[in-house]
């Protein structure tokens, strides 16, 4: 039987590597009030009106991420009293770029969450993002370490656990990493990539100049460690005919 040549194969292993890296591209995660595939929606909310031109939130969805207390997680900012104005604008912030951004393909990861099958992990945030919100929110008080689990739940919405000791941010994270990285079970990551770099994902940037988290999540699928298939997975793309040729 003929030998299809190294080189063909290797061709097609390329071909497979380029499609897997730009499957991580432009996507929504498969989450709760996520849309299927972004597209553009014109009347985001405030905050979020930066991923307006190509989004996977709605814009019901945007104006539930500026609530204290929204449908969509039933999660309270004030547990521990008032959350100051400019330290929420964070998590506002935070919130829109998970419901909106379409540029977190590189980071999602599969969930075992009732209300999400995938969500993000140790997107690497950059570093006046992360610091800004620490000291925007150093004196905002918390009795927890990570928000995603470990809430009393029996009055629909979060409040602090038994035992728990309300206290500022910054006995509760010392450092901006330990806010930035524990808050959402390392949904982000902590690094020293500075804002425009094109290594870290911002969650603040003027839309007038375009979004640099495109760039971002493209320079990340093109030199993630699992980007490449093995080459056999090139196979899967041959004809019947071709393969015979095997």
């Amino acid at each position: 039987k003929m030998v299809v040549p190294g080189v063909v194969l290797g061709l097609l292993a390329a071909c497979v590597a380029a499609a897997a890296k730009e499957s991580v591209l432009n996507i929504c995660m498969d989450a709760k009030h996520h849309k299927t595939r972004p597209g553009p929606e014109g009347k985001l909310y405030q905050q979020c009106a930066l991923w307006k031109d190509n989004a996977c939130c709605t814009a019901n969805t945007s104006t539930e991420a500026h609530q204290d207390q929204s449908y969509l997680y039933n999660f309270n900012w004030n547990h521990c009293g008032v959350m100051p104005a400019k330290c929420k604008q964070h998590f506002i912030q935070d919130t829109c770029l998970y419901e909106c951004s379409p540029n977190l393909g590189p980071w999602i990861q599969q969930a075992d969450n009732s209300w999400r099958r995938e969500r993000i992990l140790h997107v690497p945030l950059c570093k006046e993002d992360c610091e800004q919100w620490w000291e925007d929110c150093k004196d905002a008080i918390t009795c927890k370490e990570n928000w995603h689990k470990g809430w009393n739940w029996t009055a629909g919405t979060n409040r602090c656990p038994r035992g728990s000791m309300c206290q500022p941010f910054r006995y509760v994270f010392p450092r901006p990493a330990d806010l930035c990285e524990k808050i959402w079970s390392n949904s982000y990551k902590y690094t020293q990539e500075h804002r425009g770099s094109g290594r870290c994902i911002q969650m603040w940037f003027d839309p007038a100049n375009g979004n640099p988290n495109v760039a971002v999540a493209k320079y990340y699928a093109q030199n993630r460690a699992d980007a490449s298939p093995a080459p056999w997975a090139a196979l899967l793309l041959l004809p019947p005919a071709l393969l015979a040729l095997f």
